[in-house]
């Protein structure tokens, strides 16, 4: 029987809180290795607050956060950023930053007092510019740039870090449809041709049906249901966790399940 693989992020029990505020209580969640992982949920149900615990951004305030079965509160900042890399839902950049020195920043925490800028580091920038097709902008200056092309050029300062977990949260905010696909597809060649293992937090239930091979569900930070997709994504969990009627169909273009709204009329006769 095959067996699914095994999770190298977990959160076992944990309670999250902004000033004593709890937005979610005795969650435990995996992220299994190798899975292109997508957190989904309505506003404010605890999706990015989650991912900011599973990257060290927020101390739980009970239950742990475990990394290859290690407390992560406990790693080195600069082993950590070695081994899990993030890109949150607004970075800044420098002012007059080229994309070349943005990426090339990506390669900090391989830096120490022994071990100075090298020609590997250089490659490792080269190629990560090449995977997400921004070499031709190089030496142009971030602030310069589309919505789309800063989002691409983030994800090479991620790849940079050659890190093998990469977290993201909504990498697809404010790109029009175009560049999110563009973004999740690369997020997607990430996954299945270097077998990085990602997690994401998405809006759109449908990308997100399309893109992960595991998906979290949450509702009023517990977790509703977690799994495949095609289990996880059911007309009832749409509706418990989303409050939106609605039918699921197998996508024409991937066979993945596509959430279809439920009509007007049709929606307001089911709630009545």
């Amino acid at each position: 029987m095959h067996q699914p693989p095994a999770a190298r992020l977990t959160a076992e029990a944990v309670t999250l809180a902004y000033d004593q505020r709890v937005i979610a209580r005795d969650l435990t969640v995996d992220i299994p290795d190798r899975s292109f992982t997508v957190i989904v949920g309505a506003n404010a149900c605890g999706k990015s607050t989650l991912l900011r615990a599973l990257a060290r951004m927020l101390r739980p305030t009970a239950g742990s956060v475990l990394l290859d079965g290690e407390e992560i509160a406990s790693v080195p900042a600069k082993r950590l950023a070695r081994r899990l890399g993030l890109l949150p839902q607004t970075p800044i950049a420098p002012d007059g930053i080229t994309v070349a020195d943005l990426v090339a920043r990506g390669r900090y925490p391989h830096q120490g007092l022994l071990r100075q800028w090298s020609r590997d580091d250089e490659r490792v920038v080269r190629e990560s510019m090449a995977a997400t097709g921004v070499t031709e902008l190089a030496d142009r200056h971030v602030d310069e740039l589309s919505g789309g092309q800063r989002q691409r050029i983030w994800i090479a300062m991620a790849l940079a870090q050659q890190t093998e977990l990469l977290l993201l949260d909504e990498p697809t905010t404010y790109l029009d449809i175009a560049h999110q696909i563009e973004i999740l597809d690369l997020c997607a060649a990430l996954h299945e041709d270097e077998g990085r293992t990602l997690v994401a937090v998405l809006h759109d239930l449908n990308h997100a049906a399309r893109y992960a091979t595991h998906l979290i569900a949450l509702r009023d930070g517990r977790v509703a249901a977690q799994g495949p997709p095609d289990q996880v994504i059911t007309a009832p969990l749409v509706e418990e966790v989303f409050g939106l009627p609605c039918r699921v169909i197998p996508d024409p273009e991937t066979g993945t399940p596509l959430v279809i709204p439920a009509a007007r009329r049709r929606a307001r006769a089911v709630s009545g």
